[in-house]
């Protein structure tokens, strides 16, 4: 029978783990699986990220507030599978992500544990040190789980790329949004880009 696991390093970093593996996982370090793989996350999140990822919260919570959907932030388990297979049990699950911040309206994909299945929306604050699992792994992951849409946020830059999932199961990239955000899922949304990254 599987043991709980306290120390970080008691982790075969090249090893294949599932969610089952997860569930037993009490160190201070916090991971995300992709895949099977071990991905440490950054240390906590500097002040200008927190910043932008709170500014975007409001203007999600203030959006949805009628509607029935669900905005989570991290830390938030998110499980996520291919959708071109099925998932019934925890071994069967590879991948566990905390998106900085996601909304989901099925309410059937949610439970105590967090959110199973692709969330409706998935926003992603780029931070120095995690670009590269965002834009290469989470892209991919999030494209085939079935993500709908897919925002990453560059503070640097100030601007957010907009990724829409098409008909085929295709991310679509949009005019990256520098001034005005608009939500293709959420029409009626709309952001000022100007207000987040001040």
């Amino acid at each position: 029978m599987p043991s709980i696991v306290t120390d970080f390093d008691e982790l075969d970093l090249n090893g294949t783990y599932t969610y089952a593996d997860y569930l037993l996982w009490q160190f201070k370090e916090r991971v995300e699986l992709i895949k099977g793989r071990i991905f440490k996350m950054s240390p906590a999140p500097n002040t200008s990220h927190q910043l932008i990822s709170s500014k975007l919260q409001g203007n999600l919570f203030v959006h949805l507030k009628d509607k029935s959907c669900y905005l989570f932030s991290a830390p938030f388990d998110v499980r996520l599978f291919d959708t071109k297979k099925s998932a019934f049990v925890n071994r069967d699950i590879y991948t566990v992500v905390q998106p900085d911040l996601c909304v989901v309206c099925d309410k059937n994909k949610l439970d105590e544990k967090g959110c199973l299945g692709a969330p409706d929306l998935v926003i992603e604050i780029l931070s120095p040190g995690n670009s590269k699992k965002e834009v290469d792994n989470k892209f991919d992951l999030y494209q085939e789980s079935g993500v709908k849409e897919y925002w990453i946020v560059q503070p640097v830059d100030q601007n957010v790329f907009i990724f829409t999932l098409s008909d085929s199961g295709v991310f679509v990239g949009l005019k990256p949004a520098t001034e005005q955000l608009r939500s293709a899922i959420f029409p009626e949304l709309s952001i000022d880009l100007k207000e987040i990254f001040n």
